[in-house]
């Protein structure tokens, strides 16, 4: 079943891989105050504006939305989008607050720097919790969920932009670091595997599901 799951959904999984392999070697040749300083100077005033809406795809609240949206077309589905973003959520939180608690974000953690960082005006800024990315954890897990979900498998690549998108402008907006993005990526992704792997056949049980999507129902 996993080898099956992991074939249909490698628009998914593929490009998704690429992407980590190539910011696991960045971060393998650069430290963490490289690429941050990479990101902060590759900065406009289309970005400033942009990235912090961006950034809403990987809030809690947005999240929830999708899993009601889910859940009004089937209950089931719903039900494992919510069960993806409570496993999601709940990790990420354990590792912030017990396994890391005090781990500095860059705003605290380059507050001596005497490189001058670009920092968008009003935007509030945390200083401690950074490791690893809520928001892009979220984000992963509901575009890696709404990815599995999807009849058209081809659009996986698109899911995984999106998510990509969100730890990139978690990183723009000076709330982690490229670390933090990377590992949250993976949370996010696992969860959704995880839980979709391990309640696919009841969710494929339902009959509603199986006559919207073409299925002989007995």
């Amino acid at each position: 079943m996993i080898v099956d799951f992991l074939r249909k959904n490698r628009s998914f999984f593929l490009p998704y891989l690429v992407a980590l392999i190539v910011l696991g070697a960045l971060q393998w040749l650069y430290t963490q105050e490289q690429l941050m300083q990479w990101v902060n100077s590759r900065n406009s005033l289309i970005a400033d504006n942009l990235f912090p809406y961006v950034t809403y795809m990987g809030d809690g609240a947005f999240f929830v939305v999708i899993c009601v949206i889910l859940l009004i077309y089937n209950k089931r589905v719903g039900f494992v989008a919510f069960a993806s973003f409570a496993l999601s959520s709940l990790v990420s939180l354990f590792l912030k607050t017990v396994v890391f608690p005090n781990s500095p974000r860059p705003l605290k953690f380059f507050e001596h720097s005497t490189y001058e960082y670009h920092l968008i005006k009003g935007l509030d800024i945390y200083s401690y919790n950074s490791f690893p990315s809520g928001h892009t954890t979220s984000a992963f897990a509901v575009f890696g969920l709404l990815a599995f979900l999807d009849a058209r498998k081809k659009r996986g690549y698109f899911f995984v932009l999106l998510g990509f998108l969100t730890g990139y402008s978690r990183v723009y907006l000076f709330q982690h670091f490229v670390e933090d993005v990377y590992v949250g990526s993976i949370v996010g992704t696992l969860s959704s595997v995880f839980i979709y792997l391990f309640l696919y056949r009841w969710m494929k049980n339902d009959k509603a599901l199986k006559q919207a999507s073409g299925e002989e129902v007995a």
